[in-house]
């Protein structure tokens, strides 16, 4: 048992190492086709039942406040280059211009 789960490890090591071969690009479409509009959807139907039915409109907008701000820090993981391209535009506010 202890043989085959090592020759097993060796088989994944071989196979990590080739390039081309594995990455993790499946599993981010995957997450991001799939995943993430299902949590969107069940975070919005959560907001709407818990705050709504009791009349609580001013606690459900800040809820989703957190929520848009969730949004944009994972727009900001998964975009290439976001980070860099807000920091550059950040810092063109502040340059001189001439």
């Amino acid at each position: 048992m202890i043989a085959t789960s090592l020759d097993t490890l060796a088989q994944l090591d071989v196979l990590a190492q080739q390039p081309g071969q594995l990455g993790t690009g499946g599993i981010q479409g995957w997450i991001l086709e799939n995943l993430l509009p299902l949590l969107l959807l069940t975070v919005a139907i959560l907001l709407l039942w818990l705050g709504g039915g009791k009349g609580d409109n001013a606690g459900v907008m800040r809820r989703v406040g957190g929520v848009i701000v969730a949004l944009a820090i994972i727009g900001l993981a998964v975009t290439t280059n976001a980070g860099v391209n807000i920091g550059t535009f950040i810092a063109g506010l502040f340059s001189s211009g001439g």
